[in-house]
């Protein structure tokens, strides 16, 4: 199993025990739920760099960066599952759009 592969299994087994009445039944509504987490970790994200150019800065926490990152993941794994993705798919995809994004890069987009 690789790594992907072991995210997965633990996101699934993750969500199995994961109970709550406000996680909508529908799927469109659980892909919109689940963007709506990933824009706010991003965000999270991006409070800890010194974007706001007005403010001093502070010192960059690599290390809660890096848990908003997993953060992000565990949402973008789950959003993955409830569209039915594997990781196979996943790199799949990602394979194509990566050489659709060479070539725009080639062509100067």
């Amino acid at each position: 199993m690789d790594a992907l592969e072991i995210i997965f299994k633990l996101q699934k087994e993750l969500a199995q025990i994961t109970t709550s009445t406000r996680y909508p039944p529908v799927k469109e509504e659980r892909i919109s739920l689940l963007a709506t987490a990933m824009v706010h970790e991003a965000i999270e994200l991006q409070r800890l760099t010194n974007w706001k150019w007005w403010k001093k800065p502070t010192k960059f926490d690599q290390t809660r960066a890096i848990e908003e990152v997993i953060d992000l993941w565990h949402f973008l794994v789950q959003t993955s599952i409830e569209l039915g993705m594997t990781p196979k798919e996943i790199l799949d995809e990602y394979l194509k759009k990566n050489q659709i994004n060479k070539e725009r890069q080639e062509k100067g987009y």
